[in-house]
């Protein structure tokens, strides 16, 4: 019997995991998401409620590898050398996304997949033996206890998950297969953390804590009790809240292509993340590419200084440098503060350029809200 997932709309609190796990739903380009947190903070709840509500997908019917038929340049080796035979075209089936665990002591086969050589040189046939990507490719694969996973393994769930593809080599024989899907690792900091390397390649991240208020924590053990002793009966009083968010994310992603950015959003995002002396430059795309997610969901194929703040607050609190007793959490507000004072030292800094130029006439237009 399969189990009742509980409702994403019913869980109480916790905004940013819930907004980052939506964005990445939407856009799952962005890169995936790292949720950190205590225990019992509905972490694992929200990964796997946002499988049950994501819609159903189309997928070449018998493929391994849940190929997008209507997307023949991501097909995997099999749909192509089928495809190629002149057959007619490939058969089709809807099913719903898939969410994939990876335990925490996965090798490297078993999550890449493996060539089996012997058979391939006694038969002259490529024997693959599937892995957890492949299994994942268009879905959502969720890492608990992602720090304690290998950290080679981690290597190759991020550059799989960066690039779409899985390419399996073994002396001179090799098989690809589009490996696309939504990455969502958990973790308790306790438990102990990851190298900074790793951590900057997750997009966004999350810090989740036990909630204070009183009357959410009533309504956190009121629901939990209700689905316990009716988990049908839960979910369909639920649905009706499920079903619209669903619907936002579906037209969220027909448009977030279409969502335009100017150079102007380009160097609020610079100026941001300059200010705040971030490392690299992989914080500033994933601010780009979360914040047309976010103008998306909102129904606008224009992005705005509130989005690119809100996609700062998901995509910079993993990137910032901090000393042993600065404050580690990222707020909306403080974001708020530092753009508008970049802001004023740009202009400032432009207007001080201008009144040192040989060429006063040559004037720069200074960056505008």
């Amino acid at each position: 019997m399969q189990s009742v997932i509980f409702p994403f709309t019913a869980i109480v609190g916790q905004e940013r995991m819930k907004r980052a796990l939506i964005l990445n739903a939407i856009s799952p380009q962005i890169g995936g998401v790292l949720i950190r947190g205590e225990r019992g903070t509905a972490k694992s709840t929200a990964a796997r409620a946002l499988a049950a509500l994501l819609p159903e997908i189309d997928v070449v019917a018998d493929c391994r590898f849940s190929c997008d038929p209507h997307q023949p340049e991501t097909w995997c080796d099999e749909c192509r050398e089928r495809n190629g035979r002149g057959a007619e075209e490939l058969p089709t089936i809807r099913r719903r996304l898939r969410l994939v665990d990876l335990p925490v002591s996965a090798t490297e086969d078993r999550v890449v997949g493996t060539l089996d050589i012997e058979k391939a040189i006694q038969q002259g046939k490529r024997f693959f033996e599937a892995g957890v990507l492949a299994a994942a490719n268009r879905g959502i694969l969720y890492v608990d206890e992602v720090n304690l996973l290998d950290d080679h393994v981690v290597d190759l769930l991020l550059d799989s998950a960066a690039m779409g593809t899985n390419v399996v080599e073994r002396e001179g024989i090799s098989f690809t297969h589009p490996a696309q899907f939504i990455l969502i690792g958990t973790m308790n900091p306790e438990e102990g953390e990851l190298r900074p390397q790793l951590l900057d390649r997750f997009a966004l991240c999350v810090d989740v804590q036990g909630i204070a208020s009183q009357v959410q924590r009533m309504a956190i053990m009121e629901r939990r009790i209700d689905y316990e002793q009716n988990p049908l009966d839960f979910r369909k009083r639920w649905q009706p809240y499920e079903e619209r968010l669903s619907q936002e994310i579906v037209r969220a992603r027909q448009i977030v292509d279409q969502v335009e950015y100017t150079r102007q959003n380009m160097a609020a995002i610079a100026l941001l993340t300059s200010s705040l002396r971030v490392d690299g430059h992989r914080a500033d795309l994933v601010i780009l590419k979360a914040a047309r997610a976010q103008a998306a969901l909102d129904e606008r194929t224009t992005i705005t200084d509130q989005d690119i703040l809100l996609a700062a607050e998901l995509a910079l609190p993993h990137r910032l440098k901090r000393g042993p007793f600065q404050e580690t959490e990222v707020t909306l507000e403080n974001l708020e503060d530092r753009l508008e004072q970049a802001y004023d030292e740009s202009v400032a800094a432009e207007s001080t350029e201008q009144t040192a130029s040989e060429s006063p006439d040559v004037k720069k237009k200074p960056v505008k809200r």
